[in-house]
């Protein structure tokens, strides 16, 4: 048995037998059952533009905000008039009692980067647009290169809050930072001052600028996006207050991605749904942050590429490397 193997071993063995139940707690902990009522209801007025089933027929058909199309009785159908103040006041006070927290392990990452495509697809980028993106890591020419994932690493010392003259970035209670588009005036001081260059300018109109158009703005999602302003990774504020993983946790297919609650001391693996102790899984495979000695304190660990589960192989698209 791999090294890898044991130590997953003895985290599973440690808390992995009740993963079910825990799992299943940690979402309920959330609270949300209201949040995704708002959230449907939502929905149905991002489907204000609908078609009739067929002529005569008692449904009407809605796209709905996840890209689904449902059918409405027509009797039931009414407009949704979305409170935008509200939807601002939520999205910057976060979800309380929560301090959000994302492990990576390193060992487990081949490029798959349906990560990166599930991120792209949810904030309307551009293929050439990141929220996340994959490093190409090498410690020195003597040890073999592999594969990192880089997303914002939502410091609880964040260096981009500090300089924005706007307060259009802020950390929130739950321990995202966000970004406000609306308030967002593109001076891009939040960029210069991010060690982990992990923030995006928008040069030229938004990918879905035409369909987006009317859109409520949602400051979780941060969507519709807008031309001359900042973007980034959100850990995909709007899934969690649905009680759902993140984009890209949700769509690795290899198990990279680790996601929780530290004030629960819980993260599941978006992959095999199985739920482990934050500080067990961290003190058992010797988890690190990037660039500690900065003093940001970032919210994003990794686990070293030990033990790999594939043999590095760079035959993908192009991709960063530092």
């Amino acid at each position: 048995m791999s090294q890898n193997s044991k130590d997953a071993s003895h985290v599973h063995g440690h808390h992995g037998h009740d993963s079910t139940n825990s799992r299943r707690d940690f979402f309920k902990n959330f609270g949300l059952f209201s949040a995704v009522s708002a959230a449907g209801a939502a929905a149905i007025y991002s489907g204000h533009s609908y078609e009739a089933n067929k002529p005569g027929a008692n449904f009407v058909r809605v796209l709905t905000a996840d890209n689904r199309i449902i059918e409405v009785p027509k009797e039931g159908f009414k407009d949704i008039k979305v409170d935008l103040n509200q939807l601002q006041k939520q999205g910057r006070e976060g979800l309380k009692g929560h301090r959000f927290v994302m492990v990576i392990d390193l060992a487990k990452c081949r490029n798959a980067r349906k990560c990166i495509t599930a991120c792209q697809g949810a904030h309307h980028l551009r293929p050439h647009e990141y929220h996340i993106n994959t490093l190409v890591m090498q410690e020195s020419e003597n040890t073999a290169p592999y594969f990192m994932p880089k997303p914002c690493q939502h410091c609880d010392n964040p260096p981009c809050v500090a300089v924005c003259p706007v307060d259009a970035t802020f950390k929130r209670q739950d321990g995202i930072v966000l970004i406000d588009n609306e308030r967002c005036i593109g001076c891009r001081f939040c960029i210069a001052a991010c060690p982990y260059s992990a923030r995006l300018f928008h040069w030229e109109e938004p990918l879905m600028a035409e369909a987006d158009k009317g859109t409520p703005y949602n400051i979780e999602l941060n969507v519709p996006q807008r031309k001359g302003t900042i973007s980034k990774c959100l850990f995909s504020s709007d899934r969690l207050r649905e009680g759902k993983l993140p984009y890209c946790v949700s769509a690795c297919p290899n198990g990279v991605y680790y996601f929780g609650d530290e004030n629960q001391d819980s993260v599941t693996n978006g992959t095999t749904k199985e739920t482990f102790r934050l500080s067990e899984l961290l003190k058992v495979n010797a988890g690190y942050q990037l660039m500690p000695e900065l003093g940001t304190k970032p919210r994003v660990y990794y686990l070293p590429a030990k033990n790999r589960l594939f043999e590095f192989k760079d035959d993908k698209d192009p991709v960063q490397s530092i």
